[in-house]
């Protein structure tokens, strides 16, 4: 792939209508174990594909409505300026699709803005490294944390720990003239710890490579509800 990405796995959401692929950073030798600013590792990479074909026949007409054939060309700029390669959906359009999904919604309105951000609490350098004292930080200062799976979700195998906030609510006024609140991006933190095999490895040494890789789908769910409507359509 460009750039060296590879494919790292894959998770079905069948009631979101969702397929996810996650892609792994290239191979790369990074001065100073990655941190700073300069030269920090490259991220993993989460792409969400909306399932069109698996919609009701009315949510598959609005979404190839709005899509236009070469917009994919154009999805890093629109991702960038935040903006849409699309007309503006109107309610009724959106609130169909949201009965359905709400992610194909959250992308009809936004586009090819991102999601979420999430945070390598591993690699930080002072007690946030612990995800715990994140989750202690953020609830004292009045975050608003995503309580889907319980605060802090904590895969099967104990090594791979994640925090979410509740994304921020927007007025967005729809191409009908309703406005409207609704979701925008969250920021995700996570924690992998190192695996079994490599607990004994001096601190200094151990690498990315040496802690639990992937992700888990029942987590994943779980997280995702960051975006959560508060209108049940």
């Amino acid at each position: 792939m460009d750039y060296g990405y590879k494919i790292g796995g894959g998770l079905d959401f069948p009631k979101k209508k969702l397929r996810v692929l996650w892609f792994s950073p290239p191979d790369a030798q990074v001065p100073n174990d990655g941190h700073g600013l300069a030269n920090g590792p490259l991220p993993r990479l989460v792409i969400a594909e909306v399932l069109v074909d698996e919609l009701s026949l009315e949510s598959q007409g609005i979404v190839r409505k709005y899509l236009k054939p070469q917009g994919g060309k154009q999805a890093i700029l629109s991702s960038t300026l935040g903006s849409l390669i699309w007309e503006k959906p109107t309610w009724a359009d959106f609130t169909q699709l949201a009965k359905e999904s709400e992610f194909a919604a959250w992308t009809l309105i936004h586009g090819y803005t991102m999601n979420h951000l999430a945070f390598a609490v591993h690699r930080f350098k002072h007690r946030f490294s612990d995800i715990k004292c994140v989750k202690q930080y953020l609830e004292e200062k009045g975050f608003k944390l995503n309580s889907d799976g319980g605060i802090l979700k904590v895969s099967q195998d104990g090594l791979l720990l994640q925090v979410s906030s509740i994304s921020e609510r927007l007025a967005v006024e729809f191409a009908d003239g309703v406005t409207e609140i609704i979701p925008a991006s969250y920021i995700e933190f996570t924690q992998r710890l190192v695996l079994p095999q490599f607990k004994d490895m001096p601190v200094d040494e151990i690498k990315e490579y040496h802690r639990r890789e992937a992700f888990e789908l029942d987590s994943a769910n779980h997280v995702m509800e960051s975006t959560r409507f508060a209108t049940q359509f």
